[in-house]
């Protein structure tokens, strides 16, 4: 089975080794037709600490590396 890779933004980057970061998706309501979006925050291991808040990265599905983290930062968003 392929590991998922999301896309999102660095909210949090005060953890060592790790960035929290925001997913938005949307989808049409299944009732109403309106485009609704709903957003959820990933922990996710940065071992460098290479990314900043504002920025737009990728994440991979991962083992667990944590009791949170379950996600690795792959690239900048644009680049990955």
């Amino acid at each position: 089975m392929p590991k998922r890779i999301l896309q999102g933004v660095v909210v949090s980057d005060k953890q060592a080794k790790t960035v929290v970061v925001k997913v938005e998706r949307r989808f049409t309501h299944p009732l109403l037709k309106k485009t609704v979006r709903r957003s959820k925050n990933y922990h996710a291991h940065d071992e460098n600490k290479a990314f900043m808040v504002g920025d737009a990265v990728s994440i991979e599905e991962t083992k667990p590396i944590s009791k949170l983290k379950r996600w690795i930062v792959l690239a900048p968003a644009d680049k990955a």
